[in-house]
C-alpha cells in the first residue's frame, strides 16, 4: 500500500528538491539585501501576467501562460533595478511592497472578470504541487541549469552589489541589479507555475534564514539552508500525505514550525 503512496509523491519531493535548492541561494542574497519580499512581489507579479493571459485565451500553465508569467516578471524586475533611488527617500522595500499590492488587487479585479475558476485561483497561491508531472519538472530543471550557470559566471558583481556594492557607480550596479533581478524573475515564474506565491517565498526566506541563525560564512549558510529545505520540504510532503492536508500549504506550515525552533535553538545557544 505504500508503494503506491510513494510513486504518487516523488514527483512533488523531486520538485521541492529542486525549488528549494534554487530558492535557498537566491534567499542568501535575499536576506543580505533587505529586500526581503521581492520573491513575494515578483510571484506576484507572474501571477498577475497568467490572469492577464487568461484574458487573452491563455490556457493555465501553458506555454503561452508562461510567456505571461515571464513577461511581467521582466518587467518587474525593471522597476525594481530602478526602484535603487539614488537619495534612499523611499526604501526600496516601499517600493517593493507598494507593487506586491498593486499586482495582488489588479490580479483579483482582472479574475473577477474571467472565466477562470476559483481553483485557478487558489493554485496560483499555495500552487498545485500534488499534480506536477516529470516533464514539468524535466523543463523547470533545464531553466533552474541556465540560471544557476549566469549567476555561476557572474557571481563577482552580484554578490559585490549583494554585499553593498562599494566602488561601483550607479549605472553598473542598476545593470548587474537589472539581470539579476530578471535571473530571479525567471526562476519565481518557472516556480510559480508549480507551488504557487506563498510556497515559492517560504522556500526562499525560510531555510536560507534558519541556516544564517547557525552560520556565519557563504558556504555554511548555503549548505545549511539546503539541508533546512529538504528536511523541512520532505516533512510538509510527508504531513500532507498522512494528514491528507494541501501540500503546498503543509510545508510552508512545516517550515515556519521549523523556523521557530531554528530561533529557539538559537538563542538558547546564546546567539553565537
Amino acid at each position: 500500500s505504500s508503494s503506491p503512496m510513494i510513486e504518487f509523491l516523488a514527483a512533488p519531493f523531486v520538485a521541492c528538491m529542486l525549488l528549494g535548492a534554487i530558492h535557498c541561494y537566491l534567499g542568501l542574497h535575499v536576506l543580505v539585501r533587505d529586500v526581503i519580499f521581492v520573491d513575494l512581489s515578483l510571484a506576484q507579479i507572474a501571477a498577475l501576467g497568467v490572469a492577464v493571459g487568461t484574458l487573452v485565451g491563455a490556457v493555465p500553465h501553458s506555454v503561452a501562460s508562461y510567456g505571461w508569467a515571464l513577461a511581467f516578471t521582466v518587467l518587474g524586475a525593471l522597476v525594481f533595478s530602478l526602484g535603487r533611488l539614488k537619495h534612499r527617500r523611499v526604501s526600496q522595500e516601499a517600493v517593493i511592497g507598494i507593487v506586491y499590492a498593486v499586482s495582488t488587487a489588479t490580479m483579483f479585479l482582472i479574475l473577477s472578470h474571467s472565466a477562470v475558476e476559483r481553483e485557478e485561483v487558489e493554485h496560483m497561491m499555495v500552487g498545485r504541487l500534488l499534480f506536477v508531472d516529470w516533464a514539468e519538472i524535466a523543463i523547470t530543471a533545464g531553466i533552474y541549469a541556465l540560471i544557476a550557470v549566469v549567476h555561476f559566471v557572474f557571481r563577482k558583481p552580484f554578490f559585490a552589489i549583494t554585499e553593498g556594492a562599494a566602488g561601483m557607480s550607479m549605472s553598473a550596479v542598476r545593470r548587474w541589479d537589472f539581470l539579476f533581478y530578471i535571473s530571479f524573475g525567471v526562476v519565481v515564474a518557472s516556480s510559480v507555475q508549480i507551488a504557487g506565491v506563498l510556497l515559492v517565498f517560504s522556500l526562499l526566506i525560510v531555510p536560507a534564514a534558519c541556516a544564517s541563525l547557525f552560520w556565519g560564512s557563504l558556504r555554511g549558510r548555503l549548505v545549511g539552508g539546503w539541508v533546512f529545505g529538504v528536511v523541512g520540504s520532505t516533512a510538509g510532503v510527508a504531513v500532507s500525505a498522512v494528514m491528507d492536508f494541501p501540500t503546498g500549504a503543509s510545508i510552508v506550515a512545516v517550515l515556519g514550525a521549523m523556523f521557530g525552533l531554528c530561533a529557539l535553538a538559537s538563542s538558547l545557544r546564546g546567539g553565537r
